[in-house]
């Protein structure tokens, strides 16, 4: 399947005393016509890798193709193919929704109406209303149309729905959904794992400025700890770690104080031997939960760390 975007040993080192390696060695490739989450916490490389993607900083080294074309040659048409909608994006708040849109439409030399793109977000009834009087979820909408008037066979998603209520987060889902029925291809980066799992058909898990891991949701949470979790929490000593990994079916396991988790492809084996254990080590059991695993486990898996913590640092 032809790529929309395709990234080998990109490279990017900031200067300082020391110099801050930002990207180091990353590959990325993203089918056309997908929506690709790319996923990892604070300091992790995402931005800059996004930016480099996006053509607003240069790489120190490495191959970037966006669109099968080069930023180095391509990017007055690379500018027109392509739409970036912001966590946040600062818009004249005394201006209406159809002047916005409107204005953001006179940038491109081609793309669809004002009319269209404000449809396209379901925001009809708003054409004729200031953007001071709408809704912060109303607001990321416009911001959406205006990154979508263009037409772009491409649009970077950066945390779209950060700070949205849920009903406003599922109207950008729907959104979404409705860009890649029309053929466009989505790179989201997002800090809620359920978003990333409800549109994104691969993702990539980026760490110190590299990937570490990369597939679809279901796939990365069966290869990084099995479809199940198991949740325990008791009072006592803790068995060594190496105990729980030996647990039959266990394919995880973290232990924190007084809780542990194991993530198991065999719960009806795991479960009793686990129990087996902690009354064997002398611990009393206070909590125990089973639920299904999700890529939040796989982040916390892969980095030791939970992406909504390090999003609220």
């Amino acid at each position: 399947m032809e790529l929309a975007i395709s990234c080998r040993n990109l490279c990017k080192t900031y200067p300082g005393k020391p110099p801050v390696v930002a990207v180091k060695n990353l590959n990325l490739e993203v089918r056309s016509g997908s929506c690709f989450g790319l996923l990892g916490p604070n300091g992790a490389g995402k931005t800059t890798t996004l930016e480099i993607l996006e053509g607003i900083i240069t790489p120190d080294s490495g191959d970037v193709q966006v669109l099968g074309r080069s930023w180095l040659t391509d990017a007055k048409w690379l500018r027109s193919r392509i739409g970036i909608a912001l966590q946040e994006t600062k818009l004249s708040e005394r201006q209406t929704v159809g002047e916005t849109v409107t204005l953001f439409r006179s940038f491109y030399d081609r793309g669809m109406s004002p009319e269209e793109a404000i449809a396209l977000v379901s925001l009809e009834g708003k054409t004729h209303a200031r953007l001071s009087n709408l809704s912060g979820g109303q607001k990321q909408r416009v911001a959406l149309a205006c990154s979508l008037v263009g037409d772009p066979d491409l649009l970077f998603l950066d945390e779209p729905t950060t700070g949205l209520d849920p009903q406003s987060r599922r109207q950008v889902w729907d959104i979404a959904r409705s860009l890649i029925d029309r053929g466009k291809t989505i790179l989201l980066t997002t800090h809620y794992m359920d978003e990333a799992e409800q549109l994104c058909t691969q993702v990539a898990v980026v760490d110190h400025g590299a990937t570490i891991a990369t597939g679809s949701p279901r796939d990365l949470i069966r290869a990084h700890g099995g479809d199940h979790r198991i949740e325990a929490q008791f009072s006592g000593v803790a068995p060594q770690l190496d105990a729980f990994l030996a647990l039959p079916g266990a394919v995880t396991a973290r232990v924190e104080a007084d809780q542990v988790w194991c993530g198991t492809e065999s719960p009806h084996a795991t479960l009793p031997a686990l129990l087996k254990l902690l009354e064997v080590q002398g611990c009393t059991l206070i909590g125990l939960g089973t639920r299904a695993a999700t890529l939040e486990d796989v982040f916390v898996n892969l980095t030791g760390r939970h992406l909504r913590e390090e999003s609220m640092r």
